[in-house]
């Protein structure tokens, strides 16, 4: 399971939400092994005087924050990360310094998931990897 959840100006999303969700979502689907059909994605568009950040990001600056059921390897997550920064620059055009990404992992029993807690719902994907 990951949900992710992206921040970034509200202008710089127009238009672009399903290019980015592709981006992300071939990664998660490559890096943690997680089904073509497990897409979780929601997107904050903030107005430019509501998202402050340093002078050295540019108006494409990015957060991007996923939760994660605990069990992927510290290797399995970097490899999640490098993808995302090697994708976000090669087909999205937002350079490293624009990307800032967060994992937050999670006890299973502590998602709740179709009616049930986490570690009690029957998935069709591995998580320890």
């Amino acid at each position: 399971m990951a949900q992710i959840l992206l921040y970034s100006r509200r202008e710089h999303l127009a238009g672009r939400r399903q290019a980015i969700s592709d981006a992300l979502h071939g990664c998660v689907v490559e890096a943690l092994g997680l089904p073509v059909d497990k897409r979780f994605h929601r997107f904050i568009g903030l107005e430019a005087e509501d998202f402050i950040h340093p002078a050295d990001r540019s108006a494409r600056y990015t957060i991007i924050e996923i939760s994660l059921f605990e069990g992927r390897s510290v290797e399995t997550k970097k490899h999640l990360i490098r993808l995302i920064f090697e994708r976000f620059e090669r087909e999205l055009g937002i350079g490293r310094q624009d990307v800032e990404i967060t994992i937050h992992e999670t006890p299973k029993h502590n998602w709740g998931i179709r009616g049930l807690p986490g570690d009690e719902v029957a998935l069709n994907y591995k998580v320890e990897k």
